[in-house]
């Protein structure tokens, strides 16, 4: 039996970055030579494609009828059938053409969400070059197996997780994993530690991942579903499955109530009619109407034109809703989990300080820009500081390979992130690297490996000499120096330089930056051919420090405090170091010295129970995995908090969609990511969430008021019907003025409630309990309370009219009183606290429209022969017309002085409360 032939399925559970090349290859029977073909054929059939499972699949019809699930929708579609049969063919049309366009919107929006776990599929390479037989042959990525031998160089996608066995200046980029942006130095040599997250695994390269420069070996240890990228692919099916929004659990729970008080009430009146000997034909059609009306069919209507507007406003701000439901969410969240690259900070390298010849210098400017100015003691640097800043600004640009483009409007860098802002820091200084390549030709080059920790370039100066230009760690650097530049030129390095030079450093540091040394190397008319590391990089002369980081954005602070006053927790969570992470946390406001920073190897420590206990006090996360993500996530979520998760990476897809809220980046985000968020960003800015929350505030705040309006205009007509049947009075309104109450006043003015424009105090308000309900006590009362006097109004009109006059002209009386009522109380509906006349009418000039057409149709109404006998309503004398318009005032004054009232107590409260502390 052969080496080979030994492999039968996938390793589970094994370390390899903690084993020797020698001994992977021997756990997986390889070899250096790769697998023989026939081999690999074996494997393939063992083990399966290497392509990742999309999950089952639901079918488009199945995801369309589940739009109908929803009780509220169902009695909507019973009102719109009743509608009908009662004659009023436009009622039944609008309600059940409401239903319909609702479950098609709802159908796109699902349809579209299940596409998460496909959208990894671009992300792996279609074709692998790999070692069959000894020989590198190209075959597809879906083809690769355990034991096979990848050929690595720049610009490949690697298609299977592996473990490097060779290794020359190679680099990968791994921010689809880990979210962070840098190339990272990769190596073959053995890590000591078991547990090491996976942005420091240097000895092993994963699927979707890029390389970004060298070439390299390496033994495949896990396909399709068992690498990084499929584990994540299984995460995203496992996180939470959609329970529906906060709003539509809240409606969902207000439909069963509504639909068995209205049955209750409705049975209550035909029993009372039956009981006083009423014709049970009129008794069956008056319940019908009341069911009807006790339906605010208007809601969903309501409820869609508020979010959609409100999509169309966040839309013009910057994020783009893929579920509907979701603005709404977002003004109920509690916890923003932001990623740190790209969201809080600019999301690009940016050189900060320089430190040559003995001073420090400020650099001002952000990203690969090439604008600002290198600054000394406040002041733009000048003569005599221009020279060792140009000779720092050589070796920054002499051993460069990067080079900057300007891309629709925006500076980008080809090339290592970070070589491309020591470009930038060497424009700022005034120093021309196009120049340089032409005056000093690169002869040779020693690219970054993780064991020098060290970059050369040589060059053939305009002398004809060679000159190596190194950069590197502070501390690798220094210990290969043996002179120093200064201002009165080149000096040996004494024990107090290299002192003063690694105290410079750990300054730098501190402040959560990035550092580099750079020095040069005369060569003494060597030939390149016959340089060696050994020879290079060694008796160098130090020239400088560089300091850099990826800056904070200019209004992440603002934002974060916005948040907090807002009553939002924001919570980072990187794949950056803690330091640097809780760096830049502190600096922004995210982050009190009160507040715990924790790394994802003490996350794996943890119980999910731990972190659920310990996770309101943590405000960074850092170097953490897809899977702590997701836990992280969870855990926020036990704490009953409505949760948004943003991201850019596929190592955030899982926890997008496990949150309340996902939300991706419309710039830097992957195509999975987007596919499983429920809101883009289009330009990557935390401000653009906070304008999100906003909006998701201002609709709920929206939704409620109009749902309050709505109910309580049903409240006082089914309190105004129940008075009269139980005192033994004719029916007050008929069918035909039931439907035509709801048809005024729960049509467009409910409407023009539902697009008032936002509270500008919104943001000034804690968030709502994610169990809170949208009918709680304060709402119940409100609504109560609005319907008992529009009912007092109404019946006092009722009784005088069958005093004075006729049934046909009390019921007229009644009718128009009502509705005079509801249309004039619509003004005061706007907001639950502030009165009318603190809100100006011009902010809301639709609402101010409608009322007054409304108003003037009900007055012709009553002045129309036609009209009148569609309504079955008598006609009114105009005087007797305004004093029921007057009387109609009655409710809205009296709300609003309850407003004034209940302020006055606030007030005087919160003064007693503030004299007591």
């Amino acid at each position: 039996m052969t080496l080979e032939t030994t492999f039968s399925e996938q390793p589970k559970g094994v370390a390899w970055h903690n084993l020797s090349a020698e001994k992977v290859l021997s756990q997986l029977a390889s070899t250096g030579e790769g697998l023989s073909a026939q081999e690999a054929e074996r494997r393939l059939t063992i083990n399966g494609l290497n392509v990742l499972q999309e999950g089952s699949t639901v079918s488009p019809l199945h995801i369309f009828f589940a739009q109908f699930k929803s009780l509220i929708i169902w009695i909507l579609i019973v009102a719109g059938v009743i509608s009908g049969v009662l004659g009023e063919g436009v009622d039944a049309i609008a309600i059940l053409a409401i239903v319909v366009l609702n479950a098609i919107i709802g159908f796109y929006q699902e349809y579209n969400a299940e596409k998460s776990i496909v959208a990894l599929k671009k992300m792996t390479a279609p074709h692998a070059k790999v070692r069959r037989d000894g020989l590198i042959t190209l075959v597809p990525a879906s083809r690769i197996v355990i034991g096979d031998i990848l050929a690595l160089e720049a610009g490949d996608l690697v298609a299977a997780d592996a473990r490097i066995l060779t290794a020359a200046s190679l680099q990968c980029i791994e921010s689809a994993l880990t979210g962070e942006s840098e190339a990272e130095a990769k190596q073959a040599g053995t890590l000591a530690k078991i547990e090491v997250p996976l942005g420091d695994r240097a000895n092993m390269v994963f699927m979707g991942t890029n390389i970004a420069a060298g070439t390299g070996q390496a033994v495949v240890v896990a396909t399709a579903m068992k690498t990084e990228l499929g584990r994540i692919a299984g995460l995203i099916k496992e996180a939470d499955a959609d329970k529906g929004t906060p709003l539509q659990q809240r409606l969902e729970v207000f439909g069963h109530i509504l639909v068995w008080a209205a049955l209750a009430i409705v049975a209550l009146l035909f029993g009372l009619g039956v009981a006083r000997g009423e014709k049970p034909l009129d008794l069956f059609m008056t319940a019908i109407s009341l069911a009807v009306a006790a339906v605010p069919e208007g809601l969903p209507a309501v409820v869609t034109v508020a979010l959609s507007l409100g999509v169309l406003r966040m839309a013009r701000r910057g994020a783009l809703i893929r579920k509907l439901a979701a603005v709404e969410t977002l003004g109920s969240t509690s916890v923003i989990c932001t990623d740190k690259t790209g969201t809080l900070t600019v999301g690009e390298m940016t050189v900060r300080a320089l430190y040559v010849a003995g001073q420090i210098y400020t650099v001002t400017g952000e990203g690969y820009a090439p604008e600002g100015e290198v600054r000394f003691e406040g002041k733009k640097a000048e003569p005599p500081y221009l020279m060792p800043l140009h000779e720092l600004a050589t070796v920054l640009l002499g051993c460069n390979n990067a080079h900057l483009v300007k891309k629709d409007g925006r500076w980008q860098t080809v090339g290592d992130p970070t070589e491309g802002a020591l470009l930038v820091a060497g424009a700022k200084v005034g120093s021309d690297h196009k120049l340089i390549n032409r005056e000093m030709p690169k002869q040779a080059e020693f690219p970054f490996d993780s064991d020098r920790k060290l970059s050369s370039v040589i060059r053939s100066m305009t002398n004809g000499r060679l000159r190596a230009f190194v950069n590197g760690a502070p501390g690798a650097l220094l210990h290969q120096c043996t002179h120093i530049y200064t201002s009165t030129g080149i000096q040996v390095l004494s024990e107090n330089d290299r002192e003063a030079i690694l105290t410079q450093t750990s300054v730098m540091a501190s402040q959560a930056l990035r550092v580099l040394g750079s020095a040069y190397h005369d060569l003494n008319n060597a030939s390149p051919a016959a340089l060696t590391i050994d020879v290079v990089e060694r008796d160098l002369v130090f020239v400088g420090l560089t300091g850099m980081h990826d800056p904070p954005r200019p209004e992440a602070k603002d934002a974060i405090a916005r948040c907090h006053a807002a009553g939002i927790r924001v919570v980072m969570i990187t794949g950056d170091h803690p330091q640097t992470a809780k760096a830049i946390a502190r600096e922004i406001g995210l982050a009190s010295s009160e507040d715990m920073a924790v790394a994802g190897i003490e996350l794996d420590k943890m119980s999910d129970e731990e972190l659920r206990k310990r996770a309101p006090k943590i405000a960074v996360y850092a170097r953490v995995t897809a899977e702590h993500k997701l836990r992280i996530i969870r855990a926020l979520k036990a704490n009953q908090a409505v949760v948004a998760m943003t991201g850019d990476g596929v190592n955030d897809a899982p926890a997008i969609k496990g949150a309340d809220i996902g939300i991706a980046m419309g710039k830097s985000g992957t195509e999975v990511t987007k596919q499983a968020a429920d809101m883009i960003i289009t330009d990557d800015n935390i401000t653009t969430i906070l304008a999100a929350v906003e909006e998701g505030r201002g609709i709920y705040d929206n939704i409620r008021k109009t749902l309050q309006y709505l109910l309580a205009g049903s409240t006082g007509e089914l309190l105004l019907m129940t008075m009269c049947v139980i005192i033994g009075l004719p029916t007050p309104l008929l069918p035909v003025h039931l439907l035509w109450i709801n048809l005024v006043t729960d049509g467009l003015p409910a409407l023009c409630l539902a697009t008032d424009p936002i509270d500008p105090d919104v943001m000034q308000r804690q968030p709502r309990r994610l169990s809170e309900r949208i009918t709680n006590h304060s709402f119940l009362r409100t609504m109560g309370l609005t319907g008992l006097l529009t009912a007092a109004v109404a019946f006092a009109v009722y009784y005088c009219g069958l005093k004075t006059g006729t049934t046909a002209t009390a019921r007229a009386s009644v009718f128009a009183v009502l509705v005079y009522a509801e249309l004039l109380r619509s003004f005061g509906g706007r907001s639950e606290t502030k009165p009318v006349w603190r809100i100006s009418l011009f902010t809301n000039i639709n609402l101010v429209v409608v009322v007054a057409l409304s108003l003037g149709l009900q007055l012709w109404s009553q002045h129309n022969a036609i009209f009148g006998r569609l309504l079955k309503t008598s006609s009114l004398p105009f005087a007797e017309s305004f004093l029921l318009l007057a009387l109609g005032t009655i409710p809205l004054v009296l709300l609003e002085m309850v407003k004034l009232t209940r302020n006055a107590w606030l007030h005087h409260k919160f003064k007693t409360l503030k004299v007591v502390i």
